[in-house]
């Protein structure tokens, strides 16, 4: 069987070496999200070779990301589907863009069967135009931005550091009175990743910022550089409702002050939700990265 271990912020430097070599800038591809999540899908991580493998706990059963590294693809998808014989389950190997579809279809032809779920599908923009908002598409944007600015004139944009997390935690927590996430697991699952993140904020290399009006804070977001590509992954960002424009006021402003060098921003999935599908839609995304499930059954 695969080695596999609870992952460790020691394990980033090694992680991120492996993963420059993803083929995908999926969002899934970055130590970061492995790492804040691993409470919630009890993450477990492996080095073979010069592959990174993580594996989830789906079900009861163990479910398996891509090998991503440089090496024989080949061999590490074989080591893969032996430690899922070995834990009498089939392999299930989730995160399969078509590039490495085509790969497990060359390799292992006939041998997997995929399965897509467009509620997995990331939402990737580019950098300048979320920055600018010009043109007929984005007049919404630039209205509701307008507005906010005409309504708070004393807002203004700060990075995150240590000396205002806190202020972002207490935001989280009144955009979940807000939903009444107490009793909604999935809001409480995403606290939890998000105490894991700040608490190690600068060891991942993470970025955020947020907006204060009147001196409180409104809105926040934050994420990570892929490691695979000049591409920003923002894993979470949040706002109170009572403060109309927020959303679009933190979008734009942190893309302005912290993503222009990078070519790409993902904003991940939209899990199925309505809303949040209309609201990724709304920022006209460049590429939907399609992203399925390649279970063995051989």
């Amino acid at each position: 069987m695969l080695d596999f271990k609870l992952p460790e912020l020691s394990d980033k430097r090694w992680v991120d070496e492996c993963l420059k070599h993803a083929g995908s800038i999926s969002c899934e591809y970055t130590f970061g999200n492995t790492f804040i999540w691993q409470k919630v899908y009890g993450t477990e991580i492996c080095r073979y070779k010069d592959f990174f493998i993580c594996a989830w706990s789906f079900d009861g059963s163990p479910a398996y990301s891509l090998p991503l590294g440089e090496g024989d693809f080949t061999d590490a998808v074989n080591q893969i589907i032996n430690d899922a014989k070995e834990r009498g389950v089939k392999a299930r190997i989730y995160g399969v863009t078509s590039g490495y579809l085509d790969m497990l279809r060359e390799s292992f032809t006939g041998k997997f069967k995929y399965k897509f779920n467009d509620a997995f599908s990331d939402y990737i923009y580019l950098t300048e135009k979320m920055a600018l908002l010009s043109g007929k598409k984005y007049h919404g944007k630039r209205n509701h931005i307008s507005n906010f600015k005409k309504n708070n004139p004393d807002w203004k944009f700060e990075l995150i550091t240590r000396d205002n997390i806190g202020d972002c935690i207490e935001l989280h927590k009144r955009w979940l009175d807000e939903k009444d996430g107490s009793s909604n697991e999935d809001y409480t699952e995403e606290l939890s990743a998000v105490l894991t993140a700040f608490e190690s904020y600068e060891e991942l290399g993470f970025v955020g910022g947020l907006i204060r009006v009147n001196g409180e804070a409104v809105a926040y977001t934050m994420g990570e550089p892929h490691p695979a590509s000049d591409c920003f992954v923002t894993h979470f960002e949040k706002a109170v409702s009572s403060v109309q424009g927020a959303y679009a006021i933190i979008n734009q402003e942190f893309t302005r002050n912290c993503l222009l060098p990078y070519k790409y921003v993902n904003r991940e999935e939209d899990l199925g939700i309505e809303g949040l599908r209309r609201a990724k839609l709304s920022y006209n995304p460049e590429i939907i990265l399609e992203k399925g499930v390649a279970v063995y059954n051989d």
